[in-house]
């Protein structure tokens, strides 16, 4: 992301907050974890950009909201508890 750069390195700044603070948290049981959503189409995208990065999504189509909340709804059950530290890219395998 050479044209963006102060976006991919605030994204690094959240790999290691995540880190950092899941092993601060730990020994309260506090779990820490981040989501990457990649490109989710919430309206921001025109139509011409839609298109232009459809064929970068293996599926076909951009991100939805749903495809993320079903991510943060499984982060807070239970079936997650022993996951922490973690950013979890959940971006359709996007292609850059």
């Amino acid at each position: 992301m050479a044209g963006e750069l102060a976006y991919a390195i605030s994204k690094g700044a959240v790999h290691q907050m995540t880190r950092s603070l899941a092993d601060a948290l730990a020994d309260r049981g506090i779990t820490v974890n981040a989501i990457n959503p990649g490109p989710v189409d919430t309206g921001w995208p025109s139509n011409e950009l839609r298109e232009l990065l459809r064929p970068a999504f293996p599926r076909g189509r951009w991100g939805r909201l749903d495809d993320i909340a079903a991510v943060v709804r499984w982060l807070i059950s239970d079936e997650s508890a022993w996951i922490t530290g973690q950013v979890i890219d959940a971006e359709g395998g996007f292609r850059r």
